[in-house]
């Protein structure tokens, strides 16, 4: 009985320790990923933007284009080895950024933060990008990178038409102060 007790305590200890590992490495991938989406220079842009939501939008939906005249070129081009690879790569480029767009929309929408001048400009692109996204012929390399792509930017979408929506309530009941703080910064104490 008692030797039952200790391979079972053993084996809970193997699964919670290869949890806690399949974690850290899920978690260190994905930061990987991330860092190798974008360059510095465009780390730097976000640093920049990060204390202004509309300009933050603004930098993402320029990163995303990036991503997705890129991608258009590929196939403006006289096709070139590894053209299916690179399609692959700039789909999974648009998805992790639009993702953190995604994110990024969720924190300013709970502390309602002023994106309204920026939010029709998002929904404007979010049809840019879905039409290249779905231009590229079929190809098991990127088909589910795609399908996947095209359901984070139908999420956007949604996501950025019930912004519109909520803001314009939120700040008829709340407008902003008189002050041009319409750009979303922080209140700084003087």
């Amino acid at each position: 009985m008692r030797q039952a007790t200790i391979t079972r305590m053993r084996r809970s200890h193997l699964c919670l320790t290869l949890s806690l590992l399949l974690a850290l490495t899920a978690s260190f991938a994905r930061a990987q990923r991330n860092e190798a989406t974008l360059s510095d220079a465009e780390v730097e842009q976000l640093r920049d933007s990060a204390y202004v939501a509309n300009d933050r939008v603004i930098v993402f939906i320029k990163l995303i284009d990036t991503r997705i005249n890129s991608l258009r070129d590929l196939y403006a081009k006289p096709r070139r080895p590894g053209r299916e690879q690179d399609t692959h790569d700039l789909i999974e480029q648009f998805t992790s950024l639009s993702d953190e767009l995604s994110d990024n929309l969720d924190d300013y929408s709970s502390r309602h933060r002023d994106i309204r001048k920026a939010l029709p400009k998002l929904i404007d692109a979010i049809e840019r990008w879905g039409t290249a996204i779905k231009s590229p012929p079929d190809n098991e390399t990127y088909n589910v990178s795609r399908k996947i792509a095209l359901e984070s930017l139908r999420d956007l979408r949604e996501q950025a038409n019930e912004m519109i929506a909520d803001q314009k309530t939120w700040f008829a009941a709340h407008p902003p102060p008189k002050e041009d703080n319409s750009r979303g910064d922080f209140e700084h104490p003087r």
